[in-house]
């Protein structure tokens, strides 16, 4: 099933970057069609390239799905400043300046999906109104450069073509239409509204709001920095570690309360419960990854037949994209099933390495770290290819949370489910409150360790499939060392740092100078060799400068040092290592 998952993925990748119209399409459905009536064909040739077959079959059936599943623009004519009536779909992460929401948005006759922005101190949308605005329409500009993130093109995977800035004031009324989804979406925008009358700390709010109800616009940068910086991150977000604490929670008291004949129907009712669970928090996909995991496991369980990890996780995987194809080019899609593949993979090598686990105590701890390296290791050459960092203090970060994570996220969905209830325990949420905000302390403390941290690593993707070759070979080392598998694994290791250093002289013999849009202002960036010299017009700008333009083109590039400098408003020359460069 994993291999017919590659293959289908490989289908998605091969339509993603040729993008073939529709006669193709046509021809390599008829193709498909004609494997799949042959499997009902009783040969001994045809019986000998099944396996072939159906690689092919999956590969064909990946093509045409996601050239279905590719959305197209509609041409809307409308002027920059228009009248809008739109509907919010989702709430997204604020801006400095503005919130911003997912919208269904009307123009005179024409319906089109936008993202809409609103002043940030404006009054919160919800999903009980239809809202009536003067707005400024614009498309999405595709990224300036190649080390850019392509923002236009994310939203475009979303069915996304059109963005709607409002200034002026929106009057709404309200809707007597509201479907099912929305009226879970709008009871979980009123639990949101009840954590943020709570009284406690603003960081403790986010934190619960993120941790149960997947709600992360309004976290401040500052704590998602230190989650990053930890290696955390995955802590904030829905995961397999929520949906399996809030399941075993569910199934450990409908047990208690129920006999030991009813265990069958204790399974359906916590099923159930965490897909009602994965409703009210938006489907998101590492959610619907592990609700489909932990539904195919205990169907094997109810059916009495062996549960199979691998199977699981290309059947989830499989249903999400047949859904929407687009699903795959999300990265925490990528990065949720690496991580459980790894686990898969490297957890149990790992654990025979680590000392004896003969009670529970020693079982949560080297369990602990074995998942938790396995998991990283997995998803490490992503991680790096998207993001260009890593912190080595993640590894004893992870080892002293994670043990505690069960009880938090425990401790949150009690105190969410209270506050939805409208019940409201100052003890127990002063409790919460000093525990969380003693963890963000902590979370703080292991951010603060600078020399553990790097950033602007490069990584392209040859390096990432070598990687990826030297984490599959790490396997067979760990199992049963021998000369044999540590030599192929030596080599791939080997011919990654070899590849490595190629790219990095390659790189180091070009000189190029860009301008860069900054907002209202440019960004002058001159390259000579393996030193960057960057021109910036206002010091104010310099930290987004660096998060949005230098630190992408800097570990792009391949740059180990780089310099910024004030670039007066009328500047037309620079100069740079004694060369002079026209900006005009």
């Amino acid at each position: 099933m994993l291999i017919l998952v590659c293959c289908f993925i490989l289908g998605i990748l091969f339509q993603d970057y040729f993008s073939f119209k529709q006669n193709f399409i046509l021809t390599v459905a008829v193709f498909c069609f004609f494997i799949a009536i042959s499997t009902f064909i009783k040969s001994f040739f045809i019986s000998k390239f099944n396996s072939i077959l159906l690689g092919l079959f999956f590969f064909g059936l990946g093509i045409c799905l996601h050239y279905l599943n590719f959305p197209n623009a509609s041409q809307i004519s409308f002027k920059s400043n228009e009248n809008i009536v739109f509907k919010i779909s989702k709430k997204l992460n604020s801006t400095e300046k503005n919130k911003k929401y997912e919208a269904i948005v009307k123009i005179g006759k024409e319906t089109f999906n936008a993202i809409v922005l609103i002043p940030k101190e404006s009054k919160e949308l919800d999903f009980e109104h239809y809202y009536k605005a003067k707005a400024y329409v614009s498309q999405p500009q595709s990224s300036q450069y190649d080390f850019q993130f392509d923002y236009a093109k994310y939203l475009h995977r979303k069915n996304i073509f059109y963005q709607c800035y409002i200034n002026d004031e929106v009057s709404s009324v309200i809707r007597n239409d509201l479907s099912f989804g929305e009226k879970i979406s709008q009871k979980r925008l009123e639990v949101l509204k009840e954590i943020n009358h709570s009284e406690m700390s603003p960081k403790s709010q986010e934190f619960l709001k993120g941790i149960i109800l997947a709600d992360r616009t309004e976290i401040d940068s500052e704590t998602l920095q230190d989650f990053n910086r930890s290696g955390l991150v995955h802590f904030l977000a829905i995961s397999g570690t929520h949906v399996v604490v809030i399941f075993g929670m569910l199934y450990f008291v409908l047990m208690k309360i129920l006999p030991l004949r009813f265990r069958k129907s204790v399974i359906i009712l916590s099923l159930a419960f965490i897909w009602f669970f994965a409703l009210f928090i938006g489907f998101g996909s590492s959610v619907i990854r592990s609700c489909i995991m932990l539904t195919v496991y205990f169907v094997y369980v109810l059916v009495q037949r062996k549960p199979d990890l691998v199977h699981s996780l290309a059947l989830s995987a499989f249903i999400i994209l047949m859904i929407d194809t687009q699903q795959f080019f999300d990265v925490g899609f990528q990065l949720s099933f690496l991580a459980v593949f790894g686990i898969f993979w490297l957890n149990q090598p790992i654990l025979k390495y680590l000392p004896k686990q003969d009670n529970y105590f020693k079982k949560i701890i080297f369990n602990t770290v074995s998942i938790s390296i396995s998991a990283q290791l997995a998803t490490l050459p992503l991680v790096l290819y998207y993001f260009h960092q890593f912190s080595f203090i993640s590894i004893v970060a992870n080892f002293f949370i994670v043990p505690f994570s069960e009880v938090i996220i425990i401790f949150s969905f009690l105190v969410t489910g209270l506050m939805a209830l409208g019940l409201d325990f100052g003890i127990i949420n002063s409790g919460y409150n000093f525990i969380i905000d003693l963890l963000l302390k902590i979370i703080h403390w292991f951010a603060d360790f600078e020399s553990l941290f790097f950033e602007n690593i490069s990584m392209n993707f040859v390096e990432v499939a070598i990687l990826f070759i030297v984490i599959y070979l790490l396997r067979f080392v760990i199992v049963k060392f021998n000369a044999k598998r540590f030599a192929q694994f030596s080599l791939a290791i080997l011919f990654f740092f070899i590849l490595r250093i190629s790219f990095t002289i390659y790189e180091n013999q070009k000189e190029e100078i860009l301008v860069h849009q900054y907002r209202k202002s440019n960004v002058v960036s001159v390259k000579k060799g393996n030193v960057v010299c960057f021109w910036i017009q206002h010091w104010d700008d310099e930290k987004k400068i660096r998060q949005y333009i230098i630190n992408p083109y800097v570990s792009s590039r391949r740059v180990k040092n780089f310099k910024i400098k004030q670039l007066p408003a009328l500047s037309e020359k620079v100069v740079f290592n004694n060369q002079v460069y026209n900006l005009k």
